[in-house]
C-alpha cells in the first residue's frame, strides 16, 4: 500500500487550471524559431541540476552548473560536488531522452539505473542496488532522527507497486501524479544515497513524459532549491516520522501545486525578458559591427552570469581561438568587463548590458488570492 492522493478540492483545481494556462502560453512561445530558445533550454537545465542537487549540499556556481550541461570541466567546484552534478546531469540527459520514447515502461530495472547514474561515482552508496538494512533521516542542526524508512524487506513490493500505477495511463492527473511519485519514492527512500535526488528527477520525468513542456521546463526542481527548509518541513509533516501509507498527502499536493504555479510563472517571465534582451543587443551588435554569434555570450553576461571561453565556444559552436578573438572585440567595444586571471578569467556584464538587464526587466506579478488557501504560499525561485 502507497501514500495516495486526496481528492482535489475547488481551489486546488482552480490552480491547476491557472498553472495550465501559463504553460500552454510558454508552450507556444518556445516553439517560434528563436535563437535564444537553446540558450534559455540550457540556463533551465543547469538551473535544475543546481538546485536539486544543492538540496544535498552539493553546491556548484552557477557557472560551473552550465558547465556541467554543456560537457565541460569546472572552475569552482569541489571533487564530491562535481561529481554530484555531474553524474545528475547524465540521469536528467537520460531522462530527457526518454521523455518521448514510445517504448519506454516504467522498471525497477531503469530506476536502479538512474541511481547507479546519480550515484556511482562512491560504491559506498551502493549505486544501482535497493538498500541492505533500515534507514534514517537525520536532522543535522537538531541532531535527531526525523524520519525512518519502511523496512528493507518491504522496498522491492513497494517499489513493484509505485511502478506498476506509474505505468498506467497518467495525463487527467499528471501533476497529481508526479507529485505522488515523487512522494512515495522518497517516503519508501529505497536507496542508501540519492532518494531525495531521485524522486525529484522521477517527478520531472512523469511530467516530461506526458507532454506538458520539455523536461527543463516542466520540472520544478529549481524552486525546490530556492525553498530548501520549506521542502523539508512539507515532507516531515507528510512523514510523521516513520513509514505510514494513511497518512494524509494534500500539504505535499498543495506545496507542489504551488510550485509549479510559481515556477511556470518565472518561466514566462524569463522568456518574456529574454526576447527583450535580445532585441536589443541585436542592435548594439549592428552598431559595433560584430558577428551575430556573439550574442551568446552578451545574453549570458547580461543575465548576470560570468562568462568562459569554454561555455561561449561550446554554444557558439566555434573554436578556442575565434572565441578569444570575439571575447576581446567584446571587450574592446565596452561590451564585456574581463574578471579573473588565467585558467579563472571570466568575462561580466558592463555597465550598458547592465543597463539593458534593468530596462527588459518584467514585473513580478503575485500569486492569485486563492493560493492563499494552499497549504504554502510559495516563494519566488529567483529575482
Amino acid at each position: 500500500m502507497l501514500l495516495s492522493s486526496p481528492p482535489l478540492n475547488y481551489q486546488e483545481q482552480k490552480a491547476i487550471e491557472d498553472i495550465h494556462q501559463i504553460r500552454d502560453n510558454v508552450k507556444y512561445a518556445l516553439r517560434a524559431p528563436r535563437r535564444w530558445v537553446g540558450l534559455l533550454r540550457r540556463n533551465m537545465l543547469a538551473r535544475n541540476i543546481r538546485g536539486s542537487n544543492s538540496i544535498e549540499g552539493y553546491d556548484v556556481t552557477a557557472e560551473d552548473a552550465i558547465a556541467a550541461v554543456a560537457g565541460e570541466e569546472p572552475l569552482d567546484a569541489q571533487r564530491e560536488a562535481w561529481a554530484a552534478v555531474s553524474g545528475y546531469r547524465a540521469a536528467m540527459t537520460y531522462v530527457l531522452q526518454l521523455a518521448s520514447d514510445p517504448h519506454f515502461m516504467y522498471s525497477d530495472g531503469f530506476i536502479r539505473s538512474l541511481h547507479f547514474m546519480m550515484t556511482g561515482y562512491d560504491l559506498t552508496k551502493n549505486p544501482g542496488r535497493w538498500r541492505p538494512g533500515p534507514i534514517y533521516v537525520r536532522d543535522e542542526g537538531k541532531g535527531e532522527i526525523v524520519y525512518e524508512g519502511p523496512s528493507f524487506e518491504l522496498v522491492p513490493g513497494l517499489m513493484s507497486e509505485l511502478l506498476a500505477q506509474l505505468n498506467q495511463e497518467q495525463q487527467p492527473r499528471v501533476m497529481v501524479n508526479a507529485a505522488m511519485a515523487h512522494l512515495n519514492l522518497v517516503m519508501i527512500h529505497p536507496f542508501s544515497d540519492g532518494n531525495g535526488r531521485m524522486a525529484r528527477a522521477l517527478q520531472t520525468l512523469v511530467l516530461a513524459r506526458e507532454g506538458i513542456l520539455e523536461s527543463p521546463f516542466c520540472s520544478i526542481e529549481e524552486y525546490l532549491g530556492r525553498n530548501t527548509l520549506e521542502y523539508y518541513e512539507v515532507l516531515a509533516a507528510i512523514g510523521k516520522g516513520s513509514w505510514n501509507p494513511s497518512n494524509d498527502a494534500r500539504p505535499w499536493l498543495d506545496f507542489c501545486i504551488t510550485a509549479h504555479f510559481i515556477q511556470a510563472s518565472t518561466i514566462l517571465r524569463r522568456i518574456v525578458e529574454t526576447d527583450r534582451i535580445w532585441s536589443e543587443l541585436e542592435q548594439l551588435i549592428k552598431i559595433h559591427r560584430l558577428p551575430d554569434r556573439v550574442l551568446y555570450a552578451l545574453s549570458d553576461a547580461t543575465l548576470g552570469f560570468k562568462v568562459r571561453n569554454s561555455t561561449y565556444r561550446a554554444v557558439a559552436e566555434i573554436a578556442d581561438a575565434v572565441a578569444s578573438r570575439d571575447l576581446k572585440s567584446l571587450v574592446d567595444a565596452g561590451l564585456l568587463t574581463p574578471d579573473g586571471e588565467k585558467r579563472g578569467r571570466g568575462y561580466v556584464a558592463s555597465p550598458i548590458l547592465v543597463r539593458i538587464r534593468e530596462k527588459t526587466r518584467e514585473p513580478k506579478q503575485p500569486p492569485p488570492k486563492f493560493f492563499e488557501e494552499l497549504y504554502l504560499p510559495g516563494l519566488e525561485p529567483e529575482a
